[in-house]
């Protein structure tokens, strides 16, 4: 069997709410969203360490935006998904579906 690696939960979730925010993408929203999403506490030190992973892995690019005085002179950094980041994101969930898929009569039983 090949060896497939597959995303991490924490990366699937900031994968899917980068998909979910599309060019509105960016630190403290991604954390909105998850936390909207999913219910989950998300520190800003965790996602930065996620998307740098990520970005390593070639699977995000990300862009710093003009700096705000809003922000205190802080940009945001704007994250999109590649084409590979996208293909990782269908691999993962197909695997995914095929595991759960037949579970859901026995998890009616239990």
């Amino acid at each position: 069997m090949a060896d497939k690696s597959f995303l991490g939960e924490f990366e699937q979730m900031v994968m899917a709410a980068v998909l979910r925010l599309g060019d509105a993408a960016y630190g403290a929203a991604i954390v909105k969203e998850i936390e909207e999403q999913t219910g989950r506490e998300v520190s800003g030190g965790s996602l930065y360490v996620t998307l740098d992973r990520l970005e390593a892995k070639g699977l995000i690019t990300s862009r710093m935006a003009d700096r705000s005085p809003r922000r205190g002179g802080r940009p945001k950094r704007f994250v999109r998904v590649t084409p590979t980041g996208l293909a990782a994101v269908r691999t993962g969930r197909e695997a995914m579906l095929n595991l759960w898929r037949g579970i859901e009569e026995t998890l009616e039983k239990a």
